[in-house]
C-alpha cells in the first residue's frame, strides 16, 4: 500500500555535497516521523538525522552542523542536505516514514531500499 523511494546518492569528493530525496507514495492518511538512517559495509545500521510533522528535528552527533533535514508535507517528501561529507559517510542510506495508511488507524513503520553515498578521492 506504502512505497518509499530514496534517490540522490551518488559518488562525491570528501567536502562535497549531495541532497537526498525521499518520496513516499501509495495509500496515505498522514505521515508522522520520519529519518534517515544509514549502514556502511562493516556496521549496523544507524540514526542520521529525524523529523516530525511538525519540523522538530534530531540528528546524530556526527551529522550536526554538516547535515539538513526537512520535510514537505503536502508532497509527501523528506531531504537529507548533505555538506562537508568525509569519507566515513560513506554508506547506504535509507529513507523511514511512520505513516497512517487510513484515517483513525494505528500507523506502520515503513522503509525504502536506500540509496547509495560514496565520499572518496
Amino acid at each position: 500500500q506504502v512505497q518509499i523511494a530514496e534517490s540522490g546518492g551518488g559518488l562525491v569528493q570528501p567536502g562535497g555535497s549531495l541532497r537526498l530525496s525521499c518520496v513516499a507514495s501509495g495509500t496515505i492518511s498522514r505521515i508522522y516521523m520520519q529519518g534517515w538512517y544509514r549502514q556502511g559495509p562493516e556496521n549496523q545500521r544507524e540514526l542520521v538525522a529525524t523529523i516530525t510533522s511538525a519540523g522538530s528535528t534530531k540528528y546524530a552527533d556526527d551529522a550536526k552542523g554538516r547535515f539538513t533535514i526537512s520535510r514537505d508535507n503536502a508532497k509527501n517528501a523528506m531531504y537529507l542536505q548533505m555538506n562537508s561529507l568525509k569519507p566515513e559517510d560513506t554508506a547506504v542510506y535509507y529513507c523511514n516514514s511512520i505513516v497512517e495508511v487510513i484515517a483513525g488507524t494505528s500507523a506502520g513503520d515503513y522503509w525504502g531500499q536506500g540509496t547509495q553515498v560514496t565520499v572518496s578521492s
